[in-house]
């Protein structure tokens, strides 16, 4: 027995004093710590407190059953041991303590030696009890401290996953799992080579390089190969050694598919080669999962190569194409652009990609095409460089992306068109002076004496056909001017009173085809600073291809809003309307729409002198048009304040 210790503290409750004092006595006498109570009320305060290492208790307290308040104690401290003092041993007493699991009894007369190795004993049964509900919970413990070891690895590679893009460092840390989980010796992680058919070590762990560099498993008659082809685990489990390939002999052996859907693309595996203790069922089960987590990891990889490999292959495409593109998002931060539009825009790549275009690119053009948030502003606008190049730019935006601008250099074309408006307002200046004198001459040929009827119908077919040409005349002239900025002369005037002056001298061609005409504009239209005279020329142009292509009858509507510090005014006909194969081209000079009629007479210049007009103005136009439906022609003009003098 171990020797007792003052740490040792029995309470000791009978209603008999003088037993109370020998026990007392005794017990100290003996080495321990005695507290002694008279009723079970007191020492309940005692046990709550502090629990005892033993408890000592009468059969009878306070006229109740010594029997049931032990049951008590022992229910709620089943720790402590419980000796019973009764003044009878009978039997059916001592059956009743046994099944309430009292330690022990003591009955009178009592010895020392008696009392002393009951306690003991009771002390050292009680010891034995806590060392074997200690052990228990460090083996449930234990086992608990192996599951949640295996949630957080699992957890571990699950993060990985998302996180890590090298593959092989993912695989091996799947093979090093595996074995670490199932306290296997070595892991494998097997895969198909597409070249051989065979089987090879993708990842490893406790293999040496040179075997992982020359293993090649066959599909056929493999325990390895018959995972593949049956997508079933493999158990193996042998007191003798199999044979696995030549010179690899393993006592136990788990394999596991990698299942992609139906499909087994590769094999898990696990194996002891010197240790002969078999693999559990949980073993099969974590290694399922890991398996799960390599078929994710291969899944992943496969995807990023191959949106790598597209994104590789869209910049090196975008790099080739001559026109710049720039691609943001939809807070307008820069996602791409190539070599073309860091040229245009004077951009440095590095610096771009990721901020926002307003910090980065400086044409207010390129800013106002992506700031641009109505129907009513156009997709389209120009620019030019500090180098003199000229670039058309388009905005087209991207569904779940953001928006692309696409930039092409035209100022190949600028300059072929300024050389073709010299050469047309050279010519047309030319034209002049013989195209009236031969006006003059027709009409000159009357008065030198009599002609017949049929001379004079070749005489106005003449005198028509100058008038006709020397119209076209002027209308070339006055687009060289517009073109060239010869005529400048700007002041402010407004805007409605010059729409209305237009409006009034074609009040008679809108009668004669009963065109009515509807005019909404605002109310709040500053005063504008312009050409007064090339505005009113351009509202002319419109206004007369409205009439002249509208059916008789048909409405036609002017419509004006303000919008960020500009004037949009919407000219709309409800005529033939423009097929849409000649959109692209009806501001070109003498252009004319392929649905036109012999009845419609004109030059091909008005939409030219309308496109003229409106860029020396700083804006911009176009048209929209549906067949049979009608047509919409949009001007767009800045409001500019007057130079201060």
């Amino acid at each position: 027995m171990n020797s007792p210790s003052k740490d040792q503290k029995i309470l000791v409750i009978l209603d008999d004093a003088q037993a109370n004092h020998l026990l007392e006595r005794l017990l100290h006498s003996a080495g321990y710590s005695v507290v002694v109570f008279t009723d079970i009320a007191s020492a309940q305060k005692e046990l709550d407190k502090a629990q005892p290492q033993l408890v000592i208790m009468g059969e009878s307290q306070d006229s109740s059953t010594g029997l049931s308040e032990a049951e008590k104690i022992i229910r709620q401290y089943p720790a402590v041991p419980v000796l019973l003092f009764v003044t009878q041993d009978t039997p059916a007493l001592l059956r009743e303590a046994l099944r309430l699991g009292i330690s022990d009894y003591l009955c009178p007369p009592l010895r020392a030696d008696d009392l002393l190795h009951a306690v003991e004993s009771s002390l050292e049964k009680a010891k034995r009890n806590r060392e074997w509900v200690l052990l228990e919970s460090r083996r449930a413990t234990g086992h608990l401290r192996q599951r949640v070891d295996e949630l957080e690895t699992l957890s571990r590679l699950g993060q990985s996953i998302t996180a890590e893009l090298d593959t092989d460092n993912l695989l091996t840390a799947i093979v090093e799992a595996a074995v670490e989980l199932t306290g296997a010796e070595e892991g494998s992680l097997l895969l198909i080579d597409k070249e051989t058919g065979q089987l090879y070590i993708r990842a490893s762990k406790n293999f040496q390089e040179d075997f992982v560099r020359t293993f090649r498993l066959p599909i056929q008659d493999t325990l390895a190969g018959s995972v593949l082809t049956t997508g079933m685990p493999v158990v193996v489990d042998e007191t003798t050694p199999r044979k696995i390939k030549t010179a690899y002999l393993v006592h136990s052996l788990i394999y596991v598919p990698l299942l992609l859907k139906t499909r087994v693309i590769g094999v898990l595996g696990v194996d002891n080669r010197n240790n002969r203790l078999p693999f559990q069922k949980h073993d099969i089960d974590l290694l399922a999962t890991l398996a799960e987590y390599a078929v994710i990891a291969l899944l992943n990889a496969n995807l990023f190569n191959e949106t790598r490999a597209e994104r590789n292959k869209l910049e090196t495409i975008l790099r080739r194409v001559q026109d710049g593109v720039v691609v943001v998002d939809r807070e307008r931060r820069i996602l791409m652009f190539n070599q073309a539009a860091e040229t245009a825009l004077g951009i440095i790549a590095g610096e771009a990609v990721g901020k926002l275009a307003s910090e980065i690119v400086l044409q207010p053009e390129i800013l106002a095409l992506l700031d641009a948030n109505t129907g009513s502003l156009s997709t389209r606008t120009e620019f030019t460089t500090v180098e003199n190049h000229v670039f058309s730019a388009q905005f087209s935006p991207i569904p779940e992306v953001g928006a692309a601008i696409t930039l092409h250099d035209i100022t190949y074309l600028r300059n072929l068109d300024r050389m073709k408006n010299d050469f047309v307002g050279t010519v047309s200046h030319d034209l002049r002076s013989p195209l009236t004198a031969i006006l003059g001459y027709a009409e000159l040929v009357e008065r030198a004496g009599p002609v017949n009827e049929l001379q004079s119908e070749f005489i106005r077919r003449v005198e028509s056909s100058v008038t006709n040409i020397s119209h076209l005349v002027d209308d070339l002239v006055n687009l060289g001017r517009i073109q060239t900025g010869f005529d400048g002369r700007n002041e402010v005037f407004e805007l409605p009173n010059s729409l209305d002056h237009v409006v009034g001298s074609y009040k008679k061609a809108l009668t004669n085809r009963n065109h009515p005409l509807e005019i909404h504009l605002p109310a709040d239209i500053p005063p504008y600073y312009g050409n007064p005279l090339q505005i009113r020329r351009m509202f002319e142009n419109i206004l007369d291809n409205c009439i002249k292509y509208s059916q008789p009858g048909g409405k036609i509507q002017i419509k004006g809003k303000i919008e960020q510090n500009q004037v949009i005014l919407q000219f709309i006909d409800e005529g033939a309307g423009i097929p849409a194969k000649d959109l692209p081209y009806v501001f070109d000079k003498f252009f004319r729409g392929s649905n036109n009629t012999s009845e419609q007479t004109g030059t091909g210049l008005g939409l030219a002198i309308v496109k003229s007009v409106a860029e020396a103005h700083g804006g911009r136009v176009w048209v929209d048009s549906a067949l049979e439906q009608g047509t919409t022609l949009t001007v767009v003009l800045p409001i500019l304040a007057p130079p201060t003098p």
